[in-house]
Formats: C-alpha cells, sequence, structure tokens
C-alpha cells in the first residue's frame, strides 16, 4: 500500500470513530471512554508516522516545503483538541462539543492534505518512493502507539524542528 493510500484509509476511519463517538447517547459512559481511547491509539500514531514519513521528506525538497508547513500546525491543534475530549471524557464534562471540533478540525486538515499536499508530494515523489514510504509508514506506527503522551508530545516537537536541529535529538534517542 502506498503512502496515499495509507493516509487515506486512516482518514476514514478515524472520522468514522468521530462520527460514532459523536452519536453516542447520554449515559453510554463505558463505550465514550473505549471510542476516546481508539481515537486517540489511531489518530496520534498515524500522525507521528506521517510526519517522519511524509511530512520531512516534504520539508527538505524546496519545491514541496511550504505545502507541509500549515499541516504541522494542525496536527498541533488536533493534538491539543483530542487531549482535551480525553481530560473531558474523564471527568465527562462537556465532552461532546469538543468531539464536534475535533472532528471539524480534522475534516478540514485531510481536505487540505489530500488536496494540496498529495498534489504537491506527486510532483515530486517517484511510485517506488511512495510505496517505500508507504511500508515505513505502517511500520512505524506499532512503536508509537505504545509511547507515552511526553514521548508522543516530543516526537512532534522534534518533527517540527529544522531538519538540522533533528538528527541531533534522534541521535541521542531520547525515549519518554
Amino acid at each position: 500500500m502506498n503512502i496515499y493510500e495509507a493516509l487515506k484509509k486512516d482518514h476514514v476511519e478515524v472520522k468514522e470513530m468521530l462520527t460514532r463517538l459523536i452519536a453516542l447517547r447520554p449515559g453510554n459512559d463505558d463505550a465514550r471512554h473505549e471510542l476516546v481511547e481508539e481515537i486517540r491509539d489511531a489518530l496520534i500514531p498515524h500522525a507521528r508516522a506521517e510526519e517522519m514519513v511524509l511530512y520531512n521528506t516534504l520539508r527538505s525538497l524546496d519545491a514541496t516545503h511550504k505545502a507541509v508547513a500549515h499541516s504541522y500546525k494542525e496536527h498541533l491543534e488536533a493534538e491539543t483538541l483530542l487531549r482535551t475530549l480525553q481530560m473531558k471524557d474523564k471527568i465527562d464534562s462537556d465532552w461532546k462539543e469538543t468531539a464536534v471540533k475535533l472532528k471539524e478540525a480534522l475534516e478540514h486538515h485531510i481536505s487540505e492534505e489530500e488536496g494540496r499536499v498529495f498534489t504537491a508530494a506527486k510532483s515530486v515523489l517517484s511510485e517506488s518512493e511512495v510505496e517505500m514510504m508507504g511500508k515505513a509508514f505502517e511500520q512505524l506506527k506499532p512503536g508509537i502507539k505504545k509511547e507515552s503522551i511526553v514521548g508522543t508530545t516530543m516526537d512532534l516537537v522534534v518533527n517540527m524542528m529544522p531538519p538540522r536541529f533533528t538528527s541531533t535529538f534522534r541521535k541521542h534517542n531520547l525515549n519518554f
């Protein structure tokens, strides 16, 4: 599966999970808790692997650098909403409003990504590269899923850094 197919598959799955979450009736706390964790377990590994494999590759190519700059910001915004949703879910406080905001933010991001970012990527990446990237993306996700919130947040920070700095952090293999 190439990187575009893998990303689209995940996009569909996360949107479906959020639709199910928003549709839950009050009092269905166990299902809600489980679904929020499923969303986290799908969204965070997807975002970190996507940043490492696709965004960092495109960022290193002058022709496509601008196509992903905005995407990192949207990942940060979506993750902030996800973390807020997780907290509101635990205390049963107005979680549905946050779930709706997260779904809207992700739909906006996915639309831009599958349009602007994929178009930019297709202009510079070969078929063999997108196949290799798809495999790398899928291989990274299980390890990321096991990381703590601190670890995945550090990964986000490192992914957003200029490439000349990221090698220093990755060389020291900082695991949290």
